[in-house]
């Protein structure tokens, strides 16, 4: 496969997961909003610099009022992460490799950007309860998934948009759970409050994980919940499990089911077993936020090194010439 096609699919994925989970997060602040106690504002900031927008967001608007997040997050042309700047590149993404794609998944990805069109045109963030437009996105999203998995065949494309759907997700599960901890807390005491359980219960939701914790878990504890995000394997949000799935996908495009054949596999395959041989006592015990913060960093050295082994021309030259080598002596 071309990399400019492979990169292309690659980045379809990860923006329309990007725009999913912008959705995700709107729609469940917007409940958690509703059930904050009179005396406490409204926490928009937090759910900004989860994103790693807030130098943009601070640099356009004044303050992080409801309906300006809103906008800037879902609507907003001047933030190339908006719910609608992500669909638009990914819609000129998928015009890109319209061959390679099927007749349903193009329309899909239409319905989905002209939804957000709309959206803007009827300027839905001004809207009292905009709840039901970000279900629309989520559930656009999620059945875009659906018809991709059914109708395009498991090849090399279908497994680097997989690549790239995972490794966003894994990205936004490891930035929301690290924003609740550190700032959704109005104060220390609050630590452990009805307040906090609701909090905590909004982050699982925000990641559609509130069932199956429960189911696993039961009581809501915070130790068990970034347990459950980090290292469960059998749910599909949590990191470790993003990861188990990006990995075999890269396995199945180098033909590699052990080990490593690249930098890519390499690098994804350490920052996986550094999940896989640690437990939440490690975790706590390294700090939480350092812990994230570190794997957001891992993570993105996972990105650069599948651009580098995959989508750099310049790489992609130097191997074709090593192969020449290889063939010539």
């Amino acid at each position: 496969m071309l990399s400019r096609v492979a990169e292309t699919i690659h980045w379809m994925n990860r923006y329309i997961e990007r725009a999913e989970d912008y959705a995700r997060f709107m729609d469940v602040n917007f409940n958690l909003s509703l059930e904050m106690p009179r005396e406490l504002s409204e926490q928009w900031k937090p759910l900004v610099v989860t994103t790693g927008d807030w130098d943009l967001y601070e640099s356009l608007y004044k303050n992080a009022e409801k309906s300006k997040v809103i906008y800037f997050l879902g609507f907003d042309a001047e933030n190339p992460n908006s719910i609608l700047s992500c669909l638009v590149k990914a819609r000129e993404n998928a015009r890109a490799i319209r061959p390679e794609i099927t007749i349903e998944v193009w329309e899909q990805i239409n319905n989905l950007y002209y939804t957000v069109k709309e959206g803007v045109e009827k300027k839905r963030w001004k809207e009292n309860d905009p709840r039901n437009f970000f279900s629309e996105v989520k559930e656009s999203c999620q059945l875009l998934y659906g018809i991709f998995d059914s109708t395009i065949s498991k090849n090399e494309g279908w497994h680097f948009g997989k690549i790239g759907q995972l490794i966003e997700r894994a990205d936004k599960t490891s930035r929301v759970l690290d924003v609740k901890y550190h700032m959704l807390l109005p104060t220390p005491e609050a630590v452990g409050s009805p307040f906090d359980l609701i909090q905590w219960s909004a982050l699982l939701k925000s990641v559609s994980a509130y069932d199956m914790y429960r189911k696993k878990y039961g009581k809501l504890n915070p130790q068990n919940i970034s347990e459950f995000l980090v290292f469960d394997k059998d749910f599909p949000r949590s990191m470790l499990s993003c990861l188990v799935g990006a990995e075999q996908s890269l396995h199945a495009i180098s033909a590699k089911e052990t080990r490593y054949s690249n930098s890519a596999e390499k690098q994804l395959g350490i920052l996986k077993s550094q999940l896989e041989y640690a437990d939440i006592n490690d975790v706590f015990r390294i700090g939480l936020h350092e812990y994230l913060d570190d794997f957001q960093q891992k993570l993105n050295g996972v990105s650069v090194g599948i651009f580098e082994t995959f989508f750099s021309t310049e790489n992609i030259l130097s191997d074709s010439r090593s192969k020449i080598n290889q063939m010539m002596q």
